[in-house]
């Protein structure tokens, strides 16, 4: 949950090859999280290996999606320490 604190990254769980699809096209993720004790390694294997294996389209139909998380992270980031 702390990577989606620093600014301008798009953190996503993912528990299995297509939420780490989804996590890259859609949501233009840029980190992966998974649960150590419910992904085993070699679905952790093949997770890793999904989400590299899709690039985000700025121009597809989520873009506007990731556009209005980017302007409220640009907006209301503060940085405590």
């Amino acid at each position: 949950m702390s990577a989606n604190k620093v600014p301008g990254i798009r953190a996503a769980q993912c528990h299995d090859t297509y939420s780490a699809e989804r996590a890259a096209l859609s949501n233009n993720a840029q980190v992966i999280t998974m649960g150590a004790r419910v992904v085993g390694t070699e679905l952790a294997k093949a997770i890793v290996d999904a989400f590299l294996a899709c690039r985000f389209d700025p121009q597809g139909r989520s873009a506007g999606n990731v556009a209005a998380i980017d302007r409220v992270d640009a907006k209301y980031h503060v940085v405590s320490l």
